[in-house]
């Protein structure tokens, strides 16, 4: 494995620990407008550089993504993570099927086999995080700030993940 391979996978695994477990993201898609973010269910899957979501063919996000594929993803739990990446529309009814689960039916209103149900198919490019579980680094980086004095420690970080 070569050194940017490593980092690669480094990077990856970080961004997995930090949105493990994490149900809902917030998924900001691009309009002629601005922005405009919305809550998404996190599939329950490993993340390996790509992130899933659930939609609906007659949403505003399924029409904004038709238009710009720029997205980002955020998660709020043990950290904060903001996963910037190219979004793409894939209609693949086995993997709907295999994402399915009960609260979709509510969520959603419909079943799993409704021809108008896709996929959302976030390919990361890179993830900015906040480790706020980590007490010390945060008061280290914190005390920096206030006095000026230079500190190491760094509470927030950016990874490539392409």
């Amino acid at each position: 494995m070569t050194n940017d391979q490593a980092a690669h996978q480094e990077a990856v695994e970080t961004v997995r620990e930090l949105i493990k477990g994490i149900e809902m993201a917030m998924l900001t898609t691009v309009t002629k407008e601005g922005l405009v973010s919305r809550p998404m269910k996190t599939q329950e899957v490993e993340f390996d550089g790509d992130l899933w979501f659930l939609t609906k063919e007659d949403t505003d996000k399924y029409r904004q993504l038709q238009q710009n594929p720029d997205v980002n993803v955020a998660y709020v739990g043990k950290s904060y993570v903001s996963i910037r990446g190219k979004g793409e529309l894939v209609e693949d009814r086995a993997k709907i099927k295999e994402f399915w689960n009960p609260a979709y039916a509510k969520l959603l209103n419909t079943t799993s086999d409704d021809p108008q149900l896709a996929l959302i198919k976030v390919r990361a490019e890179a993830a900015e995080y906040w480790e706020t579980g980590n007490w010390t680094k945060m008061m280290k980086r914190m005390f920096s700030q206030l006095t000026g004095a230079r500190s190491e420690t760094e509470v927030n970080k950016t990874v490539t993940l392409v």
